[in-house]
């Protein structure tokens, strides 16, 4: 029976965060959908921002399809705004606000995006990104009207704009409506399109993995809402319609973290490692008035030593660590706390929405115990590469998603990462691709050729450092180096030191042989 013929309109049935912000506002309209510094905005409040910023930007021309960056720091109208985006069929392009002005700019002409929402604090950059492109037409600034320049509207004028009898087209599930940039290994960020189909599905691996099942819990996010894991990790939220604590982005500090749980009754918090590590040692911990259910942790791995304090400290809470990668929208791996110590080092089994083989150079399935890639497939897939036909067919050559990592299974089906193919450092939560950082190396005058490794770190996990063989007669230090970088890379993908060698270790191939430098490195630097 067709549409017409059923008499029901096919946008009321979709399953998007949209039509879940409409359900929560029609039954529920005066509960709690975000916090942030105290004020509340209810699901009510959700819904009429969407549609009047919705019903705005359209009459500036955003249409379907199209593609509205958002450089912006943690509050409910970036989430407001991303809703109001998609509402119309449009794409929102968050960015990372600690890209240079240059790799901002890259951005911009790739994703081929006219409009940019900006917080004010954040203008300078937009402005310094916009003099290397001619792309930007509107800049839209999250602020009162007294807070944007010449040439910039702000929010205000949006939200106090009518709405005329607004309707929104109906948006099929396989709309894309993020496209999240990561740095790839030739050195040029893509950009992976995900739809409304992968955050579902995200979304209920979300709900299984912390066991998400009635209204009482309360969310605290402090990833940004520039990363996968910010928009990934509450989608859940939407559906279920539990309140969602945003934490202002800013300097990390764990007394103020707990202060912010206690405050507001969190259940459900995640954290990397090195920031659970500080907010395990603050003082008192123990005896606060906390009502965490779920510790949750990932972007880069925990001691056993950490894990055991986690357990100490929050003996009645699920501690959960995730894996993935932006491109499956971004879990694929969970290890529970119960299996935490025992399977130490693991990343936990695949998910349940997910397909997953390890497999070698030929794509043949390996035994358990050795190592090959892990290669996915299913709903957390994304639809590919953003104007990249031929990155999205090597990344899925074979009909399965090749990720890059190395990895292991045990007979358990526990996964542990042996290495990673793409050459990625984790600082801070932060990939660091060193194939771009070698780019950028390349450029300085003294560099005849570098490369770029991985150092642990205790306090950002991994930094990177950089081995680099210089022109005759002449010098350069790190903070040198660093200075010369400024404007060409962001500052946590900047060498924190620097290496002098006479010739770089290659293999029998002419590869660089990065284990070598590995070894040499530790061996040189004491262990943490």
């Amino acid at each position: 029976m067709s549409e017409a013929t059923s008499g029901i309109p096919t946008g009321v049935r979709r399953n998007h965060w949209m039509n879940q912000v409409l359900a929560h506002a029609a039954m529920r309209p005066d509960a709690t959908a975000f916090k942030f510094r105290g004020a509340v905005t209810t699901w009510s409040d959700v819904a009429t921002h969407m549609d009047t910023l919705a019903a705005a930007l359209r009459r500036r021309g955003v249409g379907f399809g199209d593609r509205v960056l958002l450089l912006t720091l943690n509050h409910p109208l970036v989430i407001e705004s991303v809703f109001a985006i998609n509402r119309l069929g449009a794409i929102a392009v968050p960015m990372n606000i600690r890209l240079s002005p240059a790799e901002l700019a890259y951005i911009i002409d790739d994703a081929d995006g006219d409009v940019v929402m900006v917080d004010q604090p954040l203008v300078p950059l937009i402005a310094a990104a916009g003099q290397l492109t001619s792309r930007l037409t509107k800049v839209i600034v999250f602020g009162e009207a007294g807070e944007a320049g010449e040439g910039q509207e702000p929010i205000a004028d949006l939200l106090a704009e009518p709405l005329d009898g607004f309707e929104a087209p109906d948006i099929a599930e396989d709309t894309t409506c993020l496209i999240m940039y990561s740095s790839g290994t030739t050195g040029r960020p893509k950009g992976a399109m995900l739809d409304h189909l992968n955050m579902a599905a995200q979304s209920l691996t979300v709900i299984r993995v912390n066991n998400i099942f009635d209204e009482r819990d309360v969310s605290f996010l402090t990833a940004p809402l520039f990363h996968i894991a910010g928009l990934g990790s509450i989608g859940a939220n939407f559906i279920v319609g539990i309140p969602t604590v945003l934490h202002p982005l800013g300097a990390f500090n764990p007394a103020e973290m707990v202060d912010a749980w206690e405050a507001e009754g969190a259940t459900i918090v995640f954290n990397v490692p090195q920031q659970w590590q500080a907010i395990c040692a603050v003082p008192g911990i123990r005896e606060r008035d906390l009502r965490l259910r779920v510790i949750s942790w990932g972007a880069a791995p925990a001691t056993d030593t950490l894990l055991r304090t986690m357990s100490d400290t929050f003996p009645d809470a699920l501690n959960v660590a995730v894996f993935g990668q932006t491109e499956m929208s971004p879990i694929t791996c969970a290890l529970r706390g119960e299996d935490a110590i025992h399977k130490l080092g693991s990343v936990g089994r695949p998910i349940a929405t997910v397909q997953c083989r390890i497999v070698d150079a030929e794509m043949n399935d390996v035994a358990p115990g050795q190592v090959g890639e892990i290669i996915y497939r299913g709903p957390n897939l994304m639809k590919g590469y953003w104007r990249k036909p031929a990155e999205t067919a090597a990344a899925f050559e074979g009909g399965w998603f090749h990720s890059g990592d190395l990895v292991r299974q045990d007979e358990d089906g526990f996964v542990w990462v042996v290495d990673r193919l793409k050459d990625m450092i984790i600082s801070g939560g932060e990939n660091v691709y060193c194939a771009e950082v070698e780019n950028a190396l390349a450029g300085h005058p003294a560099i005849v050729e570098a490369a770029v490794y991985g150092r642990e770190d205790d306090r950002w996990g991994e930094v990177p450092v950089a081995a680099v063989v210089l022109r005759p007669d002449t010098t350069l230090d790190v903070g040198e180096l660093q200075a010369w970088l400024g404007d060409r890379l962001a500052r946590f993908k900047q060498p924190k030191d620097l290496v002098q060698v006479e010739a770089l270790p290659r293999n029998a191939a002419g590869k660089v042989n990065k284990v070598a430098l590995r070894a040499a490195d530790r061996a040189a630097v004491p262990a943490l």
